[in-house]
């Protein structure tokens, strides 16, 4: 079932593959990019939800760092793993809701939904669901992974015969087509 508000008929379909919720501003530079389509622009938000185990991962291997010993062994309990999903699932939800406030405040029809699905595969079903037009993916820089070519902009071209283009979170187009290549702050 599509979620898409004026069921495809006439519309121009958008789909925003988000790591963070957008800022208003970011939403009025996403609107900008459409602000010629004649059809109604109705933009489809897919935020992946945040990896639980990763995140539990990632702290522990803080405790370590920059030690010679090894990071103390941490056993959490199943509750305690429990309380960080749903810690995790209520960010989610928190980061789609500001994000689908910020576009509809910059003048967008949205709609939206976290996804537990890997990203890219999230996003390829989501196109072929609503027929979407576009995609833009809008993250973090992650130099590494964008160099190697791994990053969800990169897999997301190889898998889709749509246009996507990838912004920088917080960043206006000045900063990110120029000058530094999305570097801001020199």
């Amino acid at each position: 079932m599509s979620d898409n508000i004026f069921d495809g008929v006439g519309t121009y379909d958008v789909v925003l593959l988000v790591e963070a919720a957008l800022s208003v501003g970011d939403a009025r530079q996403v609107r900008s990019l459409h602000s010629d389509i004649k059809d109604p622009v109705i933009y489809h938000v897919l935020l992946p939800l945040e990896d639980a185990a990763a995140r539990i991962e990632a702290s522990l291997g803080t405790l370590g760092a920059g030690d010679v010993m090894a990071a103390p062994a941490m056993v959490m309990s199943e509750a305690d793993l429990d309380a960080v999903r749903e810690e995790c699932r209520e960010r989610s939800s928190t980061d789609l809701a500001k994000t689908l406030k910020a576009i509809e405040a910059a003048g967008g029809k949205v709609s939206g939904a976290v996804t537990s699905e890997p990203p890219v595969d999230a996003l390829v079903a989501k196109v072929s669901e609503v027929d979407a037009r576009e995609v833009i993916v809008l993250t973090r820089p992650h130099l590494v992974a964008e160099f190697f070519h791994v990053d969800w902009t990169s897999r997301a071209r190889r898998k889709l015969g749509v246009p996507v283009l990838h912004l920088l979170e917080q960043e206006n187009f000045d900063e990110q087509a120029g000058g530094g290549e999305g570097v801001t702050g020199f």
